[in-house]
């Protein structure tokens, strides 16, 4: 006999769901949780705050209307951190209160401390005050997360050097940026700040970035970019970052960066080497990172899962959810359904990214028989009366089935407008559907019927 059916290590996305799933499927359950409040990652330092932070700014710099009122226009003349903090702890005391009750109703238990495994049935937990307990169970979930990569050549300060944890309490509004790290998030907080009208250098060693989307809507985002004044310093690596008031990075090719505060944002970790996973029989990578079976998420001992952004790409709230789902119910011989091919990704720059299939690049490499329509948010009635100057869809076609292969958007709604795409991918739709439907009127979504009048004028003509 074990003490719970179910121990979730960690309450973010992933942990949540395979608690509520595990609850709801009769089992006893038990969330370790070693921050001071249960969400995880996600609702304190990373999903939640930095969209949050997103929004407050958009709202309060104008953005959204410079279209039409000019660059120098704003809502609130003097925007300082105490402004961008406020909506955010309203927003994460709501996530943290509606997660509360959902444990509650469900009959979660909850437990405050760190867990280490004692061996494959078995875990301690160390409380704030120094005592531990122990707790077996018949399955383990481990949803711990990750946390930022910090190399020692890095002088994290808390002051005007921060990871992308610490960003999100920052406590003045900086005249000067640098971001190290053109990853997604690296990419969310320069383009978040540069909408303060803060100076931004975004750096990454590689020459491309984000290389999983589409090359088209990347030389359009960078195009945004540059035109903001955001200055890319790509293909050379750091060699020192020296802090002397304010922060001087010099890279590889000789160039040097100067700036009033700096954010490292090159890659996270896996928080897994204080859960003493040699105890339960289980490897990690070298970033921490667990490996499991994709279908479901079992990890090398059978009875003890992983799941979200501990387990690698595509480290999305989203797609953790849905795997913490999948995870409890394979665990008590549930078979759920298999997942759909394409799921969305999101990036919640400014302005947003939002990608569902394939690439023209894949699509090129598999060597199928395509067509691309184009449309653009300013050609849009909805556009010209939001005032957007920029932002696009693309729509990949195939020229033999008509099967729509990949959607790709950038711009204003990005995030919101991707679904329509997704549900036609992955239901095996056609360029018909675009063609044929009706759109309503003005929206941005009338989009995808341009872009696929734009794809079915160029195929009829081949």
């Amino acid at each position: 006999m074990h003490d719970y059916d179910m121990i979730v290590i960690g309450s973010g996305p992933s942990g949540r769901r395979a608690a509520i799933q595990s609850a709801k499927l009769g089992k006893s359950v038990l969330v370790v949780e070693k921050g001071r409040r249960v969400g995880g990652v996600s609702v304190h330092t990373g999903t939640i705050p930095s969209k949050t932070l997103r929004e407050t700014v958009l709202n309060l710099a104008g953005w959204r209307e410079r279209g039409f009122y000019g660059r120098s226009y704003r809502v609130k003349e003097q925007i300082g951190a105490d402004d961008l903090m406020a909506r955010m702890s309203k927003t994460l005391d709501h996530e943290v209160e509606v997660l509360e009750h959902q444990f509650s109703r469900n009959a979660v238990r909850t437990k405050r401390g760190h867990a280490r495994f004692v061996g494959p049935h078995e875990v301690e937990i160390k409380g704030e005050s120094g005592e531990t307990q122990n707790y077996s169970a018949a399955h383990f979930l481990i949803a711990c997360g990750t946390r930022p990569f910090r190399p020692d050549y890095v002088p994290f300060n808390e002051i005007n050097v921060f990871d992308s944890d610490e960003i999100v309490d920052l406590k003045k509004v900086p005249r000067s940026l640098t971001v190290i790290g053109a990853g997604v998030i690296g990419v969310e907080y320069a383009t978040i700040f540069s909408a303060l009208d803060v100076a931004v250098t975004l750096i990454e060693p590689r020459p491309t970035f984000l290389d999983f989307l589409d090359k088209e809507v990347i030389e359009e985002f960078v195009h945004d970019l540059r035109d903001r004044n955001v200055a890319l310093r790509l293909g050379s690596p750091v060699t020192s970052i020296a802090v002397n008031g304010s922060v001087t990075t010099t890279l590889g090719n000789g160039r040097v960066v100067k700036s009033e505060t700096l954010l490292f944002a090159a890659g996270r970790v896996g928080a897994t080497d204080v859960l003493n996973l040699e105890a339960a029989g289980i490897e990690t990578d070298h970033r921490g990172r667990i490996t499991v079976t994709p279908e479901t998420l079992q990890t090398s001992v059978p009875h003890i899962y992983a799941a979200g952004d501990v387990i690698g790409f595509p480290s999305l709230a989203s797609t953790s959810m849905e795997q913490g789902r999948v995870a409890a119910c394979h665990a008590f011989g549930l078979q759920p359904s298999p997942p759909p091919e394409f799921f969305p990704y999101g990036i919640y720059s400014v302005p947003e990214i939002s990608t569902v299939g394939m690439t023209e690049e894949e699509v090129r490499k598999r060597e199928i028989p395509y067509e691309c329509g184009i449309a653009r948010f300013r050609e849009t009635s909805r556009g010209h009366i939001m005032g957007l100057n920029s932002g696009m869809m693309k729509l990949i076609f195939s020229t033999k089935t008509r099967r729509l292969l990949g959607a790709h958007i950038v711009g204003e709604g990005a995030t919101e407008l991707i679904h329509i795409g997704q549900a036609v991918l992955n239901l095996k739709g056609t360029i018909d559907y675009f063609i044929e439907n009706t759109f309503n009127y003005p929206t941005l979504a009338e989009a995808y019927k341009i872009a696929g009048l734009d794809a079915w004028n160029r195929m009829v003509r081949q």
